[in-house]
């Protein structure tokens, strides 16, 4: 069975509050964006994982055989066949890894019709990964907790339907723990998912992302990069999650992405 995770990007990220757990509670608006994974299983006679490109991650780490193994903790699953060819971009804040893990958790449950519900994969899912659980549905959802905790934002996809969508991701590692360790937490004056519901226009001055500060300090290039989406004409641009991706909104196709970003992972397209 074959089956495409995708990406997302965040609308706004917001770092509310740390928890007694060492995770801290975000505000954060997730969408889904047409970058895709390809993601096959096919019965076989034993469990193995095959990349393209290679990973450097073992296989045991790799959140799709995790998947796999923590379905067959509870339900008789046959050794399977796995071929992951990646074209979401890693380290980017864009959840690849995570759409990878629950997809496979999608796709083992309709390939051997288990029958689990979105609500029960959803749990499964977040044992996974805080943003894993948005990939279950992968709709437009507010999220809050550590992300696993949901909120469907139905009309967000009429909204910005006739947006086209440029992504550049410079070749940039963004350390999670660091970006983190430079972030005071606090409430913002406006939660994102109010924020999402304005106009896009609106947008610029209002919706944040709390990564930004510290990490454009550390990354100059990356705050170059949001500042040419602007000159480029984009109504809004941000970005995404603990990065290194940017990305920005236009009422157009934004032209000579490749020219004005070399060197990096650039891809324009059509939001729906």
């Amino acid at each position: 069975m074959l089956l495409h995770p995708c990406a997302k990007v965040n609308l706004g990220l917001n770092i509310v509050s740390r928890r007694p757990d060492g995770y801290h509670n975000l505000e954060t608006v997730f969408y889904p964006v047409p970058i895709f994974d390809t993601l096959e299983a096919t019965p076989s006679h034993s469990l193995n994982l095959s990349t393209y490109p290679p990973l450097d991650c073992p296989p045991d780490r790799n959140l799709v055989v995790r998947a796999y193994k923590l379905l067959a903790a509870d339900y008789n699953l046959p050794p399977v066949s796995i071929e992951l060819h990646k074209d979401i971009p890693s380290q980017a804040g864009m959840g690849g890894g995570s759409s990878d893990g629950a997809f496979m958790l999608r796709l083992l449950n309709e390939e051997f019709q288990l029958g689990i519900d979105n609500r029960k994969l959803q749990e499964y899912a977040t044992k996974l990964g805080a943003d894993c659980p948005f990939f279950i549905t992968a709709e437009p959802a507010y999220a809050t907790g550590i992300g696993e905790q949901l909120e469907p934002l139905e009309d967000l996809r009429e909204q910005l339907r006739d947006l086209y969508i440029a992504i550049v991701k410079p070749p940039v590692a963004v350390s999670t723990r660091e970006a983190y360790a430079a972030i005071t937490p606090r409430k913002p004056e406006v939660c994102c998912r109010d924020v999402v519901r304005m106009p896009v226009s609106e947008w610029r001055n209002l919706l944040t992302n709390d990564f930004e500060p510290p990490l454009f300090a550390i990354h100059p290039q990356l705050a170059c990069i949001k500042a040419k989406l602007y000159d480029m004409g984009a109504v809004y641009a941000q970005m995404s999650g603990s990065g290194s991706a940017l990305f920005g909104l236009f009422h157009s196709v934004p032209q000579q992405l490749e020219q004005t970003f070399p060197d990096c992972f650039t891809f324009a397209g059509v939001l729906g």
